[in-house]
């Protein structure tokens, strides 16, 4: 966006605030219903996928039709940020924060939980990784064991 000068790049801003405050709320809906899919994997698919992928598209289409379009290396880097964003969106309502409604808590009491949640968030990849190696362990060395007999 270095490229685009003030007023583009004021531009590119003014129509990714409108868009998301406009969409913000739906998105988010979206995403709780599909917490209640009877598929626990398609519930999760469309948390951390559909519906993101569907936003991003949609907010890159706005931005075109508007003649506001953010630079392809800008567009990356918020796909990445919204990915990882919906990652930690689908892993905080599993858990029961950030939802409305009768499945809610209040807002503080979501957010006295933040960094519990968080720090779970950031281990989960290492502990998932250390488990599936252990795993892996215990298969080879039945296996082996299992030649060997």
């Amino acid at each position: 966006m270095m490229h685009s000068g003030l007023r583009g790049k004021l531009a590119v801003v003014l129509v990714e605030m409108a868009y998301v405050t406009l969409t913000a709320g739906l998105y988010a809906g979206w995403q709780q219903k599909a917490l209640g899919f009877r598929s626990r994997l398609l519930g999760n698919l469309t948390v951390a996928a559909a519906v993101p992928g569907l936003s991003q598209l949609l907010d890159w289409m706005a931005h075109r039709a508007l003649d506001a379009a953010a630079p392809a290396r800008a567009t990356l880097a918020v796909c990445i940020f919204a990915g990882i964003s919906a990652l930690f969106h689908l892993y905080v309502m599993r858990r029961g924060a950030f939802l409305t409604g009768h499945a809610g808590r209040s807002l503080l009491d979501d957010f006295r939980h933040m960094p519990r949640l968080i720090a779970g968030f950031v281990s989960a990849p290492p502990r998932y990784l250390a488990t599936l190696i252990l795993r892996l362990a215990h298969a080879s060395a039945a296996m082996t064991q299992a030649v060997m007999e």
